[in-house]
């Protein structure tokens, strides 16, 4: 075991050292190949910009530690912490210079960051998919043991073993239940022999999945785990029944479980979504809106008449009704409130099919973005009539209208957009629009913007 977190040790010296030599060469390479945005430093100072250069580095390591090398860390954790670290070792950077009075070119240090941001994020992934590899060798593997067969112990078990680069050799199950000796992967006997094999055999962590009734088995097994410097967890009884992740929190000495993480929820984060939604409304809105409505509000007083913009209620934050824009699509009709557009849809314009299948139809909505309404980025916003008729039907529902609704979202670029033909469909729709919020992140919200001008330019099947 004490063999196991040296590993862990030279383990993060390595990446460490990985960093520190990234961070050089990108400076250096930059320095010799762009003379003209080269920073102004005397000969006797270099050492100064050097140490400036590398302690930036150690001291962005305080607020984005190493985790790479962690059991389970997701290749989005790894860029979003990257751009995180980057961000700050280059302004601590900058701010030293500034310090030191050591004159620099500011167009040196945007070129710096740029380059440096992409460079790390190749590096760290890079670094994460050979360690991943290193694992599926069987190399600088976890021995871990589960204690407790029932459902909860078995679906730990087929998560290890389903990507063995998480690093997990699972040695086998303890459980009081003798039926289970034929049927588990590997038997190891009856919880009372837990620790004799302990002592026996080298295992670093353990997995506790008995139910809360076996208290008394639980709280021997964790004082025998804390006395001999074993990791333990205990795997919730709840999450039998609830197949999601929880968020532990702690009300002075309570420990509670939230049923869902939700990243809005910090100020700092709805704060960067906001300020990226005004930004990127208003580049939209001063530079190609007032051409698209122009050319497509004329097409559409050519098609059909009736108004350029339709205007409908939709079910926005926290279930408030707000009024919704778009380019009209289809021709002045009474179910235009009731009725999704479906194919064929007899009351689609020429034009308007066009501008559905190509999204185009959603611009006016940047004007739902700049007022507040929606952000350019969520669950898309239902009308009333089915907000009101699937939030009886399908479980979660409403928890889409945690954040606000957006003009894209997860949905709708992973094969959800357009008409919903089936419950099972809505249902699936919402389950994404769900684990958005559960999962947003500013780089996730830029993937799906990413994805949907792709789609925007290749046009849509399913959109009409």
């Amino acid at each position: 075991m004490e063999l196991k977190r040296d590993k862990d040790y030279f383990l993060k010296w390595l990446i460490g050292t990985g960093d520190v030599i990234v961070i050089n060469v990108v400076f250096w390479t930059l320095f010799f190949l762009l003379p003209a945005f080269q920073i102004q430093v005397d000969n006797d100072r270099w050492r100064e910009v050097l140490l400036c250069l590398n302690f930036s580095y150690l001291v962005s390591l305080y607020f984005v530690p190493i985790r790479i090398h962690s059991s389970v860390v997701f290749m989005e954790d790894v860029t979003r912490r990257a751009i995180i670290l980057t961000t700050i070792q280059t302004l601590l950077f900058a701010v030293c210079l500034l310090f030191l009075g050591i004159k620099n070119n500011s167009s040196f240090i945007q070129l710096f960051f740029l380059a440096l941001t992409f460079v790390f994020v190749l590096w760290r992934i890079i670094v994460r998919l050979i360690l991943k590899w290193y694992r599926r060798k069987g190399y600088y593997s976890k021995q871990v043991i589960i204690v407790g067969a029932g459902k909860n112990g078995l679906e730990l078990y087929r998560v290890m073993k389903t990507d063995l680069g998480y690093g997990f050799n699972v040695l086998g199950f303890f459980d009081d239940n003798l039926l289970l000796k034929k049927e588990l992967p590997n038997y190891l006997g009856m919880t009372h022999e837990v620790e004799p094999f302990l002592d026996t055999h080298n295992v670093d962590e353990i997995y506790c999945t008995l139910p809360g009734t076996q208290d008394e088995k639980i709280l021997r097994l964790m004082n025998y785990a804390e006395k001999n410097m074993i990791r333990f967890y205990i795997i919730p009884e709840i999450y039998r029944n609830v197949k999601k992740s929880l968020v532990l929190d702690i009300m002075d000495t309570v420990p509670i479980l939230s049923i869902r993480k939700e990243p809005l929820e910090l100020l700092h984060n709805r704060i960067l979504k906001r300020a990226f939604d005004i930004l990127f409304s208003l580049t939209v809105l001063i530079l190609i809106y007032p051409f698209l409505y122009v050319i497509v509000g004329t097409l559409i007083k050519l098609s059909s008449p009736g108004p350029v913009l339709f205007r409908q209620k939709r079910t926005g934050l926290y279930g408030k009704d707000f009024t919704c824009f778009k380019f009209r699509t289809m021709r002045v009709n009474r179910e235009a409130d009731e009725l999704q557009a479906t194919k064929d849809d007899p009351r689609n314009t020429r034009i308007g099919s066009f501008l559905r299948r190509n999204n185009l139809d959603e611009f006016p909505q940047f004007w739902n973005v700049l007022k507040g309404d929606m952000s350019v980025v969520g669950p898309r916003p239902h009308m009333l009539k089915h907000t009101e008729l699937y939030s009886n039907m399908i479980d979660r529902y409403m928890v889409r209208h945690l954040v606000k609704p957006g003009i894209t979202g997860w949905a709708q670029v992973t094969g959800y957009r357009g008409e919903t033909k089936s419950m099972e469909s809505m249902a699936e729709r919402v389950k994404r629009d769900v684990w958005y919020i559960e999962n947003w992140s500013f780089l996730l919200d830029l993937k799906i913007i990413t994805v949907t001008v792709f789609n925007m330019i290749k046009g849509e099947d399913n959109a009409y």
